[in-house]
């Protein structure tokens, strides 16, 4: 039997009108000349990739429940949903979530899905809802809390939980709580530094609700220098089609001009910034001196 568990990004929408709002607000009385802020034709960017990411969701869901459904089936084992296991499986969820994270920017074809969330040059709450229309990807992170008997609707519940936590981290306008605060959870301040581009900040702070995992794992950063949004090489589109398929659009292109079947892998498989590489240059065989005898 399916647990009934709510919706929670569903009951979330009023909230997160309300703090946008609120957000757009503060940007106009106390501005920041020196924040990333607000830019219409951005913001409705991001607000029509969250839209269209509900769709293609729907769509998704398909083939990943009957996966999810299917482990399930052929797993003995079962997690109960009670008061006292939900926290325990957000915790495994969130645990997952980060290697998740972690992986969609450091494979390039999971980079090309994720992307998406990075691409505004911007940094507020309506970033937060830039979000991939091609999230088939995630999946296969979080097939070992199926196999453990963790019921897909309550994934779905942990995964779900973990997005709308993350909506209120995607702002400027908070900023360092205290340390305890900023020492087990992911924080406006170490977001800041997770999409950032410049160099000491890239792929950092992968935490989803909490930023142990950076910490225990070696990726977590904290926030000194003011960040630069976006990417380290911008896309200067708000075309939302382009927005969600750039990626894609560049590894087709690297694939089509690819000498081997390994780099063809490695543009595939390996980082976002991988280059195969170059065969080393031959020396230019040296001029022999002219002996004696020559110049006479």
């Amino acid at each position: 039997m399916s647990p009934n568990l709510p919706d929670v990004v569903l009951w979330s929408i009023p909230a997160f009108v309300l703090l946008t709002v609120i957000e757009i607000i503060s940007h106009r009385v106390h501005p920041d000349e020196d924040a990333a802020g607000y830019e219409t034709k951005d913001a409705a960017t991001s607000i029509t990739m969250g839209l269209g990411s509900l769709v293609f969701d729907l769509l998704w869901k398909i083939p990943i429940v009957a996966i999810y459904s299917g482990v399930y089936a052929l797993t003995p084992l079962r997690v109960p949903v009670l008061w006292w296991t939900i926290p325990l499986m957000l915790l495994a969820q969130d645990f997952f979530y980060y290697w998740s994270h972690r992986g969609h920017h450091v494979i390039r074809v999971l980079w090309a899905c994720h992307v998406v969330h990075h691409s505004s040059e911007k940094f507020n709450l309506t970033t937060a809802l830039r979000q991939p229309w091609t999230s088939l990807t995630v999946w296969p992170f979080y097939l070992p809390l199926i196999a453990c008997g963790v019921h897909p609707a309550a994934l779905a519940f942990c995964s779900a939980t973990n997005l709308v936590y993350q909506f209120w981290i995607h702002t400027e306008r908070i900023g360092k709580l205290p340390r305890p605060v900023e020492y087990v959870f992911n924080t406006p301040s170490h977001h800041r530094v997770h999409h950032a581009s410049q160099g000491g900040y890239l792929d950092r702070n992968f935490g989803g609700i909490l930023i142990i995992w950076d910490r225990m794992f070696g990726s977590w950063v904290p926030e000194t220098d003011r960040p630069v949004y976006g990417l380290t090489k911008n896309i200067t589109t708000y075309n939302p089609l382009r927005v969600a398929t750039h990626e894609y659009v560049a590894i087709a292109k690297d694939l089509k001009t690819a000498s081997s079947w390994s780099e063809r892998a490695g543009r595939v498989f390996r980082g976002p910034g991988w280059q195969p590489q170059q065969p080393a240059s031959v020396p230019a065989a040296a001029t022999p001196e002219p002996t004696a005898e020559k110049v006479a």
